[in-house]
């Protein structure tokens, strides 16, 4: 589904990503952890066709996200932690447009409107402008938009920052039916308890580098997956 190959991303001389190689399958949540500035942004963007890179390949469903970049995008849905909306729009005129871009026939739209509004609990709001709204409906806004055109992929940073616990887990369950029906989730957080009971693989980075990826077990062992990520931080600054 997505496949990064020897992903090497520099801003000057400082190297943010170094030969990063991931490969994410149908059927997968995929987990990306690290620290602040570990290079997990930097990854997801050049993964969306948001950042150029300096080596190596990134592929969506076989395509180079280089070279067919639009055919990459119809596939794929991309949440940031802070969305950009557009803030003169209200929310249903905003969906609207969301829709007229991916070509979502008006009553498929219009359903997919009605029902993951109701499910996020901001069907009343969508006349408003988005200007008004608060960070957490602004993120209910943007995922209601990303699952519009049904995308194969869910590539997310920081998804449940400014959720409440009911959108966080109706979320959470939306990512698990998307990869039921064979597609795939790549998302990076800081909260690690949700990213052990949720991920069936995780990967852990740090100063650009993957030092740990697999299945969870695989990553933690018989601990936590915190008690694992802090002993790897632990081992690569001794």
């Amino acid at each position: 589904m997505l496949k990064i190959e020897h992903l090497t991303k520099k801003y000057g001389a400082k190297v943010a990503v170094d030969d990063l190689s991931l490969e994410i399958k149908p059927g997968e949540i995929y987990g990306f952890i690290g620290h602040n500035g570990a290079g997990k942004t930097t990854t997801i963007r050049c993964a969306c066709g948001l950042l150029d890179f300096d080596e190596g390949e990134i592929t969506i469903n076989g395509r180079s996200i280089r070279e067919d970049p639009l055919a990459c995008k119809m596939d794929f849905a991309y949440i940031p932690d802070n969305p950009v909306l557009f803030d003169f729009l209200s929310g249903i005129d905003y969906l609207n447009f969301i829709g007229d871009v991916y070509k979502v026939e008006k009553s498929v739209r219009e359903e997919r409107i009605r029902r993951y509004s109701d499910t996020f609990e901001i069907t009343s709001n969508l006349a408003q402008p988005i200007s008004s709204y608060s960070h957490g409906m602004k993120q209910k806004l943007a995922i209601i938009a990303a699952m519009l055109h049904e995308p194969k992929l869910f590539v997310l940073d920081e998804p449940f920052v400014g959720l409440d616990p009911i959108a966080a887990f109706q979320f959470k369950s939306m990512m698990r039916e998307l990869c039921d029906k064979g597609g795939a989730v790549f998302f990076s957080t800081h909260v690690l308890d949700v990213a052990e009971k949720l991920c069936d693989k995780i990967a852990i980075i740090k100063n650009g580098k993957l030092i740990k990826a697999g299945t969870m077990d695989e990553v933690k062992g018989d601990v936590s997956l915190e008690e694992t990520f802090l002993e790897l931080e632990r081992e690569k600054d001794a």
